[in-house]
């Protein structure tokens, strides 16, 4: 493989982003592959996934041993994306080669007629070329056409090599090669041939999380193993590292948000809920906590018994259906919990860590849609009960950007507040008494109930809405500072 560029503050950071037609082209496997055969060429990789996913991160973390962060061109502007991206490529020594995933399309994004939000214009603002993995199931010529609109939609995106999925043979091959090469000038840079054994695992939300598949399969290292050897035998490499090495210099931000602060006094410390039932964190989120003044104690909902020794409680969102019982055989953690509610300890809770603190979860309701390969017997669980309301896991769907402002001052900030976030969940909350307390009203996007979010109770903040720190910049130092004053 190629030489590795030196390991120091550069502007000239090798990148390139991996990019899709549409979604399940087989990016993101092939992006795992990727980033394993760096890996083990002995590159240190810095991964980015453009787009609000949790689970696709965790695998590029769980492989490369670094933070994969992500970027999101409609809750981020051009700075702050350069900003995440340079911060991402020189934290923990640096690395020698950035690898980004897109999101869906290439040009699918916030709306109709721009490329806000898109993997496009995150190309554009990092200045690296694409490479599009192509599902070249059952077309070879018709693969040429759909490069050809991709290549020609925006001239801005530079499109420098082809990467083609589900193979069916050497003829197909071919074919597919042969078309792509003459009609569009740009090069096949690898194939990859039909392979059930590099299936990951799905459910409702996407991926198994890593965290989660590397507990529960025995074979999960092996699976990734046979995903890198694939790549390694299918893609040249070679010529990915040498596109990557022909970015061109990328102007850095005049301004950073990774910056620490001095507080007074002992650090508070926030008890961060991490297990198979809630892992999706954006790492901007605990590392900027961190350099607000806080110190992070990781505990788990379903395995400890009480919680550890702190001053506020972060739970994130994640899988509690799927481990509701665990989590309400787990009485004295749910006591504990509910306890450092009422005495007015600061916690806030996103998505699956709402449904945690409501009173009830039932799944697996008769008529309630299908959850993929997640199996939920018909049940009704107690839950932590520090916010009021049944969660109901259920048809509903929502996948949304969202904006808001908070209403109340909270653990995450002052009243006038105002954030881009997202939502993506199949749950309600119902039996909401009339005098329940809204803290977030949504001017985009769906909440809780009839566009408000935020259910609130003592210093206790639940919500739909997930947010990220990098974007919404109050919120690591308003969370600090409200442990601080103990309010």
């Amino acid at each position: 493989m190629s030489e590795k560029a030196p390991n120091h503050l550069t502007n000239n950071i090798p990148r390139l982003l991996l990019s899709a037609a549409s979604s399940s082209s087989g990016k993101t496997t092939i992006t795992i592959g990727l980033l394993a055969a760096l890996r083990e060429a002995g590159y240190k990789v810095q991964p980015y996934k453009v787009g609000l996913d949790y689970i696709d991160p965790s695998y590029y973390s769980e492989i490369t041993g670094r933070m994969a962060r992500n970027i999101d061109g409609f809750l981020m502007d051009e700075e702050m994306v350069r900003d995440v991206f340079f911060h991402g490529a020189e934290a923990d020594g640096g690395a020698d080669i950035a690898i980004i995933e897109g999101v869906r399309g290439l040009y699918e994004g916030f709306d109709s007629f721009t490329d806000i939000g898109s993997t496009a214009q995150v190309a554009k603002i990092l200045k690296c070329s694409v490479i599009l993995v192509i599902n070249a199931r059952s077309i070879t010529r018709s693969a040429a056409a759909l490069v050809n609109g991709l290549k020609e939609f925006d001239s801005d995106v530079h499109i420098a090599g082809v990467i083609l999925n589900n193979i069916g043979g050497p003829r197909h091959e071919k074919k597919a090669t042969e078309a792509i090469e003459f009609y569009t000038g740009i090069p096949v840079l690898g194939t990859v041939y039909r392979d059930s054994s590099m299936n990951i695992s799905m459910r409702h939300l996407g991926l198994v999380p890593a965290i989660e598949g590397r507990r529960r399969d025995d074979d999960f290292h092996n699976r990734i193993s046979v995903i890198k050897n694939t790549m390694k035998n299918g893609i040249d490499v070679d010529r990915l590292i040498e596109v990557a090495y022909e970015a061109p210099e990328l102007d850095r931000p005049l301004k950073t948000v990774f910056s620490s602060r001095d507080i007074e006094g002992e650090p508070p410390v926030i008890g961060v809920a991490l297990d198979e039932g809630f892992n999706f964190y954006y790492h901007d989120n605990l590392e900027l906590l961190q350099m607000a003044g806080a110190r992070i104690e990781y505990f788990s909902p379903i395995h400890d018994r009480k919680l550890p020794d702190i001053d506020g409680i972060y739970i994130g969102g994640g899988y509690p259906e799927l481990f509701a019982q665990e989590l309400e055989d787990n009485v004295s953690m749910r006591e504990d919990i509910l306890d450092a509610s009422l005495s007015g300890m600061p916690i806030y809770a996103e998505c699956g860590g709402l449904m945690y603190l409501t009173e009830k979860l039932s799944t697996g309701l008769k008529g309630k849609g299908n959850y993929s390969m997640a199996e939920m017997s018909e049940s009704t669980h107690d839950m932590v009960g520090a916010l009021p309301g049944h969660t109901l896991m259920g048809h509903k769907r929502v996948v949304s950007y969202n904006i808001g402002s908070l209403a109340l001052n909270t653990v995450i900030g002052k009243a006038g507040n105002s954030f881009r976030g997202h939502e993506f969940h199949h749950s309600e909350v119902t039996n909401i008494p009339k005098d329940a307390e809204f803290a977030i009203k949504l001017s985009r996007g769906t909440g809780i109930i009839d566009g408000w979010d935020g259910l609130k109770a003592n210093n206790t903040l639940g919500c739909y809405a997930h947010l990220v720190a990098s974007s919404y910049k109050e919120f690591a130092c308003s969370f600090v500072d409200f442990m601080n004053k103990k309010e």
